[in-house]
């Protein structure tokens, strides 16, 4: 049974989202702050960490740097604070997903899974070519140097990383995407970020081999 730590001091989110989570099959157990989550960490073996930024001691910054320093799972951000420098510090500090409080229950049980796929049985790296992504760190490299990827283009790489073989329309490009930078991202940007992103990871932007358009379709990375 997958093993979830969801470090929140909202009693009443706790209380919903151990219920929901327990009647699909996950096993959960909760902390209201960054001491008591450490030391459960400290303690106990999780699959995965369910992160509040504002906690009753200390931040989910400092919970989630330690997670992924001393435990190596993934983390995924759920929080009130939709501004862009939390998503981005959140993502800088290797989360795995970040997902803005109010969620949809389904939407919060899709991502849980993806993101165990993509850490899982795989391991934590994942190759596209040269390029290599390690879903732990939330880190992109390519030849062994870091691309540097911003929030929003490492969060699209993963769409693409975890829909392999799958066409992904523009619209489920932008509604997987929309809650790292809300309102700005539009079909504009959505082609700003992808023409960045083939940038980092493409031996030939102009050609690429990766990130493949489908004609009057969408994308497509094999």
């Amino acid at each position: 049974m997958t093993k979830i730590l969801l470090v929140e001091d909202d009693k009443t989110i706790v209380s919903n989202l151990t219920e929901f989570l327990t009647r699909e099959g996950f096993s959960v157990k909760s902390t209201s702050g960054q001491a008591e989550a450490l030391a459960v960490l400290d303690g106990e073996r999780f699959d995965l960490v369910l992160l509040d930024i504002s906690l009753s001691d200390g931040n989910g910054f400092a919970v989630c740097s330690a997670v992924k320093s001393d435990y190596r799972i993934p983390v995924i951000f759920l929080t009130a604070s939709g501004d862009e420098y939390s998503t981005v510090t959140g993502f800088d500090l290797g989360a795995d997903d970040y997902i803005p409080k109010p969620f949809r229950p389904r939407e919060l049980i899709s991502r849980i899974k993806n993101i165990l796929r993509l850490t899982g049985n795989a391991g934590s790296i994942i190759k596209l070519g040269e390029v290599e992504v390690d879903t732990v760190k939330g880190t992109a490299t390519k030849n062994g140097r870091d691309l540097y990827l911003s929030a929003l283009e490492y969060r699209l790489l993963l769409v693409f990383i975890n829909n392999r073989g799958v066409i992904l329309s523009r619209a489920q490009l932008l509604e997987a995407i929309w809650d790292i930078a809300g309102e700005f991202v539009n079909d504009n940007t959505l082609t700003v970020y992808i023409k960045r992103l083939r940038e980092k990871i493409e031996d030939d932007p102009q050609n690429p081999s990766i990130i493949k358009t489908v004609r009057g379709l969408g994308y497509k990375v094999d």
